[in-house]
């Protein structure tokens, strides 16, 4: 199976026959995934957002006996948006691409999403943590699939004040997912009595917190909130416990966690850490099994949330092409608004107006060294917000597609 998935980025059920896809341009099915495959997010996206998407579209063909002919392919975006620019510019003028899917940092996703909509393609974002795709930005060639800087907030953030945790300083990465998510969990914080006491903007990525970690520990916050992701939060936590700062008193709040950020920390450096997701490998039966196929063809490393995000995003999108009979972005894009949502790692949602894909959230607690049981058990559950709760509520949306 190993080989099936990886020898080859083609992956068909048969040749395109019948009228039910008689409106697919150039009778193949192609999907982009536009990833970090060497940067700070390489281990939460990357290669294994590649894999995922194969599972899916092997999955979907299998299941559903579609003679739909379904393409991937890979690239790098370098978590650039001038690069992710020209590489969406290509796939969609040049080599023939319907569907983006994963990107990584929220700059790149914006980009996307923009160029997405002029060509009258599809975007399944599912790296993106701006809140924005479904606010301002929002597009009727998007579905905004995995979480985002909301939930975010409204999940750890608000939970953390809840118990006790009132005054925070920030250590915000410098571009739009950063700036988002201090946003909106600064509103969190202000709207359930806490205060911001400081807060610094951080190059990103970087290397050395140093001096950002000291004016963080000078100000007393009770909570220090890192607004950054993948590399830069694992390097801000590993320097935070060299500082000696959470043994001094204060706490760190991981805004944006995945599983290979724990894992990459080790439990020692990581326990307490309090985080919101929407996918643990951990969850029930079938999430366990599929994350084992995962992990045979990731190396043995186990799944992220985002790289079951592409899974559940992908096999939502073919099952919308098939239904659509065609891959026109702006009508693949209804139908998946139209059609409700189930899959083996999500269970049953919906995608709102504003192309918001709805689901539960997590409230995760990093577990201690000792209560673990071996690799990748990393994480309890504290609590589950349900779907209605989980997302920003659409009678609050700024997105011009919804209908006030």
């Amino acid at each position: 199976m190993k080989r099936k998935l990886l020898a080859s980025v083609a992956l068909a059920a048969c040749a395109l026959t019948g009228t039910a896809q008689a409106q697919v341009s150039d009778g193949i099915v192609k999907i982009g995934v536009l990833t970090d495959m060497s940067g700070p997010y390489s281990d939460i996206g990357g290669q294994g957002s590649v894999i995922a998407a194969k599972m899916a579209v092997e999955d979907y063909l299998k299941a559903s006996k579609s003679t739909l002919k379904v393409e991937v392919v890979g690239a790098d975006h370098q978590n650039k948006p001038d690069i992710g620019s020209s590489i969406t510019r290509q796939w969609y003028d040049s080599e023939k691409v319907d569907m983006i899917t994963d990107v990584p940092t929220s700059s790149v996703g914006l980009a996307v999403n923009q160029i997405t909509r002029e060509k009258g393609k599809m975007h399944v974002n599912t790296g993106s943590a701006t809140a924005d795709i479904t606010g301002k930005a929002c597009s009727p060639n998007t579905v905004h699939w995995l979480y985002d800087t909301w939930m975010l907030a409204n999940g750890t953030g608000k939970a953390i004040v809840k118990s006790g945790g009132d005054t925070w300083f920030f250590l915000t990465a410098d571009y739009a997912f950063g700036q988002a998510l201090e946003r909106d969990t600064e509103a969190v914080i202000v709207k359930n009595g806490g205060k911001v006491v400081g807060k610094v903007r951080t190059p990103f990525p970087s290397q050395d917190f140093s001096s950002f970690l000291l004016q963080a520990q000078a100000s007393k916050a009770k909570i220090i909130g890192l607004a950054n992701a993948g590399q830069d939060t694992t390097n801000s936590i590993k320097q935070a416990f060299e500082f000696g700062i959470t043994k001094g008193g204060q706490n760190l709040a991981g805004l944006l966690v995945f599983l290979p950020d724990v894992h990459a920390l080790g439990l020692e450096k990581a326990q307490g850490l309090l985080l919101t997701e929407t996918f643990y490998w951990d969850l029930n039966d079938q999430t366990r099994a599929w994350s084992k196929r995962f992990a045979a063809l990731n190396g043995g490393k186990y799944p992220s949330m985002d790289h079951a995000g592409v899974y559940s995003g992908v096999l939502h999108y073919l099952k919308a092409v098939d239904a659509a009979k065609t891959d026109d972005g702006t009508k693949v894009t209804a139908q998946m608004k139209a059609m409700p949502t189930d899959d083996i790692l999500f269970g049953k949602g919906s995608v709102r107006a504003d192309g918001r894909k709805i689901h539960p959230a997590y409230l995760f607690e990093v577990k201690k060294p000792s209560e673990s049981k071996g690799p990748y058990d990393y994480y309890k559950v504290r609590a589950t917000i349900p779907a209605d709760e989980a997302f920003r509520p659409l009678a609050e949306s700024e997105c011009p597609l919804v209908k006030k």
